[in-house]
């Protein structure tokens, strides 16, 4: 039923900024400004592709905010037992007809800031484009929707890595490094363990709804392991891009904020508490901005 709450304090342009899940936001921010300040130390910065990317990654990962809000509703994912943040169409806020428009209207805007990064570096900027919407809605829908069979986790760790920080340098300094492969390894772990913070708070309605995360098919304990293990792996990253090529020496302060997610994995770990755990979807990614932070400004140092 809908969230009467949610209905009172919540209308107008608030309900879409609530549907376009702000907190998630930075995971499609942070990965460009990181192959953005490498392409800037390697001499290649450009502005406009730089901005066209920010606004074509942060259109898709609306556009699949808005896909999800409205396909968890349909196949009876969120329901009024919900403990995540609001989502608009369970609670009644939006028809799912508008949600769903909204969607393809936010990826029809990534598209069209796109084609000016599509005429700057060719086929290939097409097809990661092109790709990301997609993957953006299979997240979602289809028989084997990712989020529903376990391999979603994959995807985000591809895409809002390797993909978002070699595909940033790619549009601006028209060349490609396997070292942008290793550097978005990254931000992709920490996007996963936004994801995974999402799971295991959500994994009993998951998987009463048939939804097979891998914290439904493994278990919370093994998801809060993988939380760690994406939290060091972040770490290890850092360390492979500086220590072997002995440069850029101020990207280890991207460690700096890292011990907070071993922290984060503590509260993950003791509590099943929605309100103690919903604060860490916000603090994870906040992490992760932090990170791409200190990584992206030590590389120009």
């Amino acid at each position: 039923m809908p969230d009467a709450a949610a209905s009172r304090t919540v209308s107008g342009p608030s309900v879409w900024f609530l549907a376009a899940r702000p907190k998630t936001l930075w995971a499609a921010v942070a990965p460009v400004f990181l192959g953005t300040a490498v392409a800037a130390g390697a001499g290649g910065f450009h502005a406009p592709a730089a901005l066209c990317a920010l606004i074509a990654a942060v259109l898709i990962q609306i556009g699949t905010n808005f896909w999800n809000d409205y396909q968890d509703f349909a196949r009876g994912a969120d329901t009024e037992h919900r403990k995540g943040p609001t989502r608009v169409t369970q609670a009644g806020l939006v028809s799912p007809e508008s949600v769903r428009r909204a969607a393809v209207a936010a990826f029809g805007l990534a598209f069209l800031a796109g084609l000016y990064l599509i005429a700057r570096g060719g086929w290939p900027v097409l097809l990661i484009g092109l790709l990301s919407i997609l993957f953006g809605i299979l997240y979602t829908a289809g028989r084997y929707a990712l989020a529903y069979v376990g391999i979603a986790d994959l995807f985000v760790l591809v895409f809002f890595g390797p993909v978002a920080v070699a595909g940033t340098y790619y549009v601006q300094a028209l060349e490609f490094s396997p070292l942008l492969v290793l550097i978005g390894i990254g931000p992709g772990f920490l996007s996963t363990a936004i994801l995974l913070v999402n799971n295991i708070r959500d994994v009993e309605e998951d998987r009463t709804a048939g939804k097979k995360t891998l914290i439904v098919r493994w278990g919370r304990r093994a998801g809060v392991l993988l939380y760690r293990g994406c939290i060091a792996g972040a770490g290890i990253v850092v360390l492979f891009a500086t220590v072997p090529t002995m440069s850029h020496w101020w990207s280890l302060t991207a460690l700096l904020p890292l011990p907070l997610g071993i922290r984060y994995a503590g509260v993950l770990g003791s509590e099943e508490d929605p309100g103690v755990l919903n604060p860490l979807l916000g603090a994870t990614s906040r992490l992760l901005l932090l990170y791409c932070l200190l990584f992206g400004v030590g590389w120009l140092l």
